[in-house]
């Protein structure tokens, strides 16, 4: 009888494990070969008497480039002509940083605008005071 427990690894809905080990491990799981989008790793454990416990861990696979878009969001209800920024850049072959394409482009928030014209009208306030004091 075996001492070890055993771990059987097993990819989506596949009845074939990709993976048969004895505890403890150390995997890596390459994604390379995965298809973009959602996935489910499930662990089954046999301990030395046979019972069985199971894991399910599901998980979203993105090899391909990330994709960004500002001007619609998910489930919004919209109408008339949409102005879209869309932008795809990838993680390239991860040896080495590309800076051109690496970054996704958004538009300044109207938050920040609001921000800076109160700021840009205090200053304005704060100067004709000042030269007002001043004249007198």
């Amino acid at each position: 009888m075996k001492n070890k427990s055993s771990v059987l690894l097993f990819m989506d809905n596949d009845e074939k494990p990709f993976g048969v080990f004895e505890t403890p491990i150390h995997v890596e799981l390459n994604t390379k070969n995965l298809s973009d989008g959602d996935h489910v790793l499930k662990i089954v454990s046999k301990d030395p008497l046979g019972i069985e416990g199971i894991r399910k861990i599901p998980f979203v696979v993105r090899n391909g480039p990330a994709i960004t878009i500002e001007g619609i969001k998910e489930n919004e209800v919209v109408d008339g002509t949409l102005p879209l920024m869309i932008n795809a850049y990838s993680k390239g072959d991860q040896k080495k940083f590309l800076i051109e394409g690496s970054e996704s482009l958004h538009s300044i928030p109207s938050w920040l605008w609001a921000i800076i014209i109160i700021f840009v009208g205090w200053a304005i306030f704060y100067a004709v005071i000042a030269q007002h004091t001043l004249l007198k």
